[in-house]
């Protein structure tokens, strides 16, 4: 029980970069210091139940107390935040933007209450943009721009590195790497209503040319085309846009970035920012019962639609897979 929290995808004690061991390291020196200052503390508590009491002079407790201030008011503090200092400084410079011989990738995330928004402004066709997913390259350095667009949330790849707040109205850097591809959990680290617990994010991480030719499948031309690539949900279409591109954006759709944009949506490994796995017949469920699910999330109610309508738009979102 102990040990669960030392490995799994949100532990910072299973760390899988740079940033993320010089977090880990910093967190050992610290534990370890805890831990010896405890003992010491607990063996003097222990030495002075046990110790014969003396009869002593003014002069010799005032000396006395003067060493006591000046070892453990002055110098152990002064030493102890010296050693944390020395650890903490160079972790800390190294997850700052500072400039390299090749621009990073940049990735811009935005919080939300309560799902996250993703971007990528430096896709070589035009910014590409998701929800609830963040696809980055594996093996070098990646510089994410964070903001949020309502309250404080904050950003946080435990196996990746330190979190880093996400402000209204200023945007905070934090570099990260990833060694190699993998799936890593990430959390809203800043608690931001009543569903911040519900506000996972999947992080991928994965080969240069992989992560290329993944947002060339996000280009907004190629999605335009798969959202009425079959005429079989014209209707679900019609209803999409009638209701649904209000809040939400689908390329060749709507533009509205009020909600996630589900341009994408068949392709992400969940839906409601980690409630439920996607699957068939997931949306729907979701449509269904979103606020029984993940209360006071701000998608209104579909009570007012029949099933085979939230049927047939669920089935349509589900086909939107680059």
């Amino acid at each position: 029980m102990v040990l669960a929290g030392c490995a799994g995808d949100k532990s910072i004690l299973d760390p899988a970069g740079q940033a993320a061991r010089d977090v880990a390291l910093v967190w050992w020196v610290m534990l370890t210091f805890f831990t010896i200052v405890f003992i010491g503390v607990i063996a003097l508590w222990l030495y002075a139940f046990k110790r014969k009491h003396h009869e002593r002079t003014a002069a010799q407790e005032r000396k006395i107390a003067r060493r006591w201030i000046i070892g453990g008011g002055i110098l152990l503090p002064v030493f102890s935040v010296s050693a944390l200092l020395m650890f903490g400084i160079p972790a800390g410079k190294r997850m700052l933007p500072l400039p390299l011989s090749e621009p990073p990738e940049v990735i811009e995330v935005i919080g939300h209450q309560w799902w996250w928004e993703v971007r990528y402004p430096g896709a070589e066709n035009g910014e590409v943009v998701t929800s609830n997913q963040l696809i980055m390259p594996a093996g070098e350095p990646v510089d994410f721009h964070v903001t949020s667009a309502d309250v404080i949330h904050a950003f946080w790849i435990p196996r990746l590195g330190g979190k880093i707040d996400m402000l209204p109205g200023r945007v905070n850097v934090i570099r990260l790497e990833a060694d190699e591809p993998g799936v890593y959990g990430a959390q809203c680290a800043e608690f931001c209503g009543a569903q911040h617990a519900h506000m996972d994010l999947y992080v991928e991480a994965v080969e240069r040319e992989e992560f290329d030719a993944w947002l060339a499948d996000r280009q907004e031309e190629r999605l335009a085309e798969l959202a009425v690539a079959d005429d079989e949900f014209a209707q679900a279409r019609e209803t999409f846009t009638s209701t649904c591109a209000a809040c939400h954006s689908v390329a060749g759709l709507s533009t509205s970035n009020i909600g996630p944009d589900l341009s994408d949506i068949g392709a992400r490994p969940m839906l409601g920012t980690g409630v439920l796995p996607m699957e068939e017949g997931a949306i729907q469920y979701w449509l269904e019962n979103h606020q029984t699910l993940k209360p006071s999330n701000k998608m209104p109610s579909h009570n007012y639609m029949d099933t085979a309508t939230l049927e047939s738009l669920g089935a349509w979102l589900e086909t939107l897979t680059p």
